[in-house]
């Protein structure tokens, strides 16, 4: 099929901020063969106050008043590929205007788990830009873990296309699938604050949660280095917010940011796919290790107290070296 071609009813949508879902559902039925997505009537209702919830109507009528179907799509590093060089790399380079610097401490190959600092209290749109510059840069096929709900959660199901996450590479954030890809030798993208780190909100921007240390106990047993990247920026994707727990959890989502942009979102709710315009930098740290060549390698299943204990150690060492590298950052 051929390449994705901008018109300039896309151009109109990348620059117009209700837009952005149009763009991402035009370009999935470019490829993909979607009755049940959305129709043209309905993206332009999305352009006008309010339309999206008519769009909504209307399509769940159109579709006999029940959900779109889901599929069971795999992996598709040829539509990761076209998604990021038609759509990705103009929202990351022009309008983000992301940049990965200090490149010299970028290995040459895999396998790696690159650990960033995740925050923005938006659409993980730090992740997904860090993970467009890394498969740009080496040509690496990147594979972001991911939470549940931006595979399974009822709204993403409405906003985006079926599967669409899983299509694009995302790893659902569960211990077999988290495994299974570190096992597989691949390039993981991963947060190790989890939700803890978009979910604190404006008020703690840029002071580090937290790191789980299952990310370092499978990268010693399955001799995986850990890439650390600090981002500068990404707490500016949606500024001055506080976090909404309790009502986040009665909707089941990771967090419910509110701000005076949520009055926006209100009348235009295919913003959820938005953020704020901001400058990200990625600082590529030294490749971490959590083990020497002389240490002998875990045995397969294990999780000794020592095991865990030595994660966790090293879990932390590598927060406090990642914390005050983004403080410094923050000074110059």
């Amino acid at each position: 099929m051929n390449s994705y071609r901008f018109s300039w009813f896309d151009w109109f949508c990348l620059w117009y901020p209700p837009g952005w879902l149009i763009l991402f559902n035009r370009h999935w039925q470019h490829y993909h063969d979607d009755p049940d997505g959305w129709n043209w009537f309905e993206y332009l209702l999305f352009l006008i106050p309010g339309g999206f919830y008519l769009a909504f109507f209307i399509r769940w009528l159109r579709l006999g008043c029940r959900f779109p179907r889901g599929e069971s799509n795999n992996f598709d590093p040829n539509y990761q590929q076209a998604f990021r060089d038609e759509i990705l790399t103009f929202i990351v380079k022009d309008y983000f205007r992301g940049e990965l610097q200090q490149v010299e401490n970028l290995p040459e190959s895999g396998p790696l788990i690159v650990a960033v600092n995740h925050a923005g209290m938006c659409y993980p749109w730090d992740i997904l830009g860090l993970a467009c510059l890394l498969s740009q840069t080496r040509g690496w096929v990147v594979q972001p873990l991911a939470g549940v709900q931006l595979f399974d959660h009822p709204w993403v199901r409405w906003w985006l296309p079926p599967g669409w996450s899983k299509v694009l590479g995302g790893v659902r954030a569960e211990a077999e699938e988290f495994e299974a890809a570190i096992a597989s030798k691949t390039i993981l993208l991963y947060a190790p604050e989890g939700i803890r780190g978009p979910g604190k909100g404006w008020a703690k921007r840029y002071q580090l949660e937290r790191f789980h240390p299952s990310f370092m106990k499978l990268s010693d047993r399955y001799r995986v280095p850990v890439l650390p990247v600090a981002c500068i920026g990404n707490e500016n994707l949606h500024t001055w917010n506080i976090n909404i727990k309790p009502l986040a959890r009665a909707l089941d989502l990771p967090f419910l940011p509110v701000s005076l942009l949520m009055i926006v979102f209100a009348f235009f709710p295919s913003m959820g796919v938005w953020a704020m315009r901001t400058r990200m930098k990625y600082y590529i740290q030294p490749v971490y290790k959590a083990w020497s060549e002389e240490d002998e390698l875990p045995e397969e299943n294990s999780d000794s107290r020592l095991e865990r204990s030595r994660a966790y150690r090293h879990a932390q060492l590598l927060q406090e070296k990642l914390q005050m590298q983004i403080n410094d950052l923050r000074k110059t």
